[in-house]
C-alpha cells in the first residue's frame, strides 16, 4: 500500500532522452576518471602498512615527515591527519620483514623525537594477500551481477533482466567515479558498500519492474510508454520515502561515524541517490529502448495460465479415478 496516494500520473517516459543523455554524461564521465585517475587503492588491496598514532597534543606532522625522511625505509611515506589535530596516520608502502618486524617499537624509535604519542593501530598486508583480495573482490562483484542476471530473467523476462543489469552497472559505474573523483580509498569496507548498493539499487527496481509487469497484465492498455509512467508514479512515493529514510541514517553516520567509515559511508550515500535516481528514470527507460513487447509479454502469459489448468484438470481427474 502507498503511504501517499495520488492518481496523478508523471510522464517520465516522454523525457526519457534527455535523462538518459545525463547519464551517459556521468557514465562517460566516470569512466575517463576511472582511465585517467585511477582508483586509490588501500593496503586491503595493493599491500602495505597502516600505523594510527594519537599525539597528547597536536601532532607536528611536518615534523614527522622530516624524521620519516631520513630512513630509507619509510621515505616514501604518506602522513595525514585522523579525525582530529591529535591523530594521524602513517601509510608505508610494502610490506617487507623490516617493516613488519616489531613495527611498533621502531616507529616509537623513531618518532621519538616528534612529542609524546601513542601507537593505536597497526595493519599489515602484504602485496600477494593484496593481489589476491583484489581478485576475489572483483569475482565477487562479478558473480554478483550475473546471479542478479539469472534471477531478474527467471522471475520476468530477459529485457527486465537486460535493463537491470544496465541500471546497476550504471549506479556501480558512477559510484566508482566518484570514489575516483574525490580520492577515496579503497579497501574491504568500499567493495561491501558496493556489493550493498548493488542489493539496494535492484530492490528499488525490482519493485518498479513488478509493478509495470502487474499493469501489463491487468490493463488493456497497448501502449509500454503509458504502462510505466503509471507503474512508476504508483511507487514513487514509496521509493522516495524508503530512500529518504535511508540516507539520512547514512548521512548521520558520515558526519558523526568517524573517521574509519566516511568511505564507507560516502559511496553509500552516492549509491542511494544513483540508484534511487535510476530505478526512477533509468531502468524503465532502458527497457522501453530494449521494444519490450505487451502483446508477447501476455500470450505467454496466457499460455503459462492454460498449461497452469492444464495440470489442475488432469490432477482433479486423477484424483476422481477417471485418469
Amino acid at each position: 500500500m502507498e503511504i501517499f496516494k495520488s492518481n496523478k500520473v508523471y510522464n517520465f517516459m516522454g523525457r526519457r532522452l534527455p535523462f538518459l543523455g545525463f547519464s551517459s554524461i556521468l557514465f562517460i564521465a566516470s569512466i575517463v576518471l576511472l582511465l585517467v585517475k585511477g582508483l586509490n587503492f588501500g593496503i586491503d588491496f595493493a599491500g602495505g602498512t597502516i600505523v594510527q598514532v594519537k599525539y597528547e597534543k597536536a601532532a607536528p606532522i611536518s615534523d614527522i615527515r622530516d624524521v620519516l625522511k631520513t630512513k630509507p625505509e619509510y621515505a616514501n611515506a604518506i602522513i595525514s591527519k585522523f579525525g582530529s589535530d591529535e591523530e594521524v596516520v602513517i601509510r608505508l608502502s610494502g610490506s617487507s620483514s623490516d617493516l613488519s618486524t616489531d613495527i611498533s617499537d621502531k616507529i616509537h624509535i623513531v618518532l621519538d623525537p616528534t612529542g609524546s604519542f601513542e601507537v593505536r593501530r597497526v595493519d599489515i598486508v602484504g602485496p600477494k594477500v593484496g593481489n589476491e583480495l583484489r581478485e576475489k573482490g572483483l569475482m565477487a562483484l562479478g558473480l554478483s551481477i550475473i546471479i542478479i542476471l539469472i534471477y531478474v530473467s527467471y522471475r520476468f523476462e530477459w529485457r527486465f533482466a537486460v535493463a537491470s543489469i544496465l541500471a546497476l552497472v550504471h549506479d556501480i559505474t558512477i559510484a566508482l567515479g566518484a570514489i575516483s573523483l574525490f580520492s577515496v580509498e579503497v579497501n574491504l569496507d568500499i567493495l561491501a558498500a558496493i556489493l550493498t548498493i548493488l542489493g539496494y539499487s535492484l530492490n528499488d527496481t525490482i519493485i518498479v519492474f513488478d509493478r509495470i509487469r502487474e499493469g501489463v497484465q491487468s490493463s488493456k492498455e497497448t501502449a509500454l510508454e503509458k504502462i510505466v509512467n503509471e507503474s512508476v508514479s504508483m511507487t514513487l512515493s514509496r521509493t522516495t520515502l524508503t530512500s529518504l529514510t535511508t540516507f539520512f541514517v547514512v548521512a548521520t553516520l558520515f558526519a558523526f561515524g568517524g573517521e574509519i567509515i566516511h568511505g564507507f559511508a560516502f559511496t553509500l550515500l552516492v549509491g542511494i541517490v544513483v540508484g534511487t535516481y535510476s530505478s526512477i528514470f533509468i531502468a524503465a527507460s532502458f527497457l522501453v529502448q530494449l521494444k519490450f513487447s505487451i502483446a508477447d509479454f501476455r500470450a505467454k502469459e496466457a499460455e503459462k495460465v492454460k498449461r497452469q489448468k492444464e495440470k489442475e484438470k488432469i490432477r482433479a481427474m486423477y484424483e476422481k479415478g477417471t485418469v
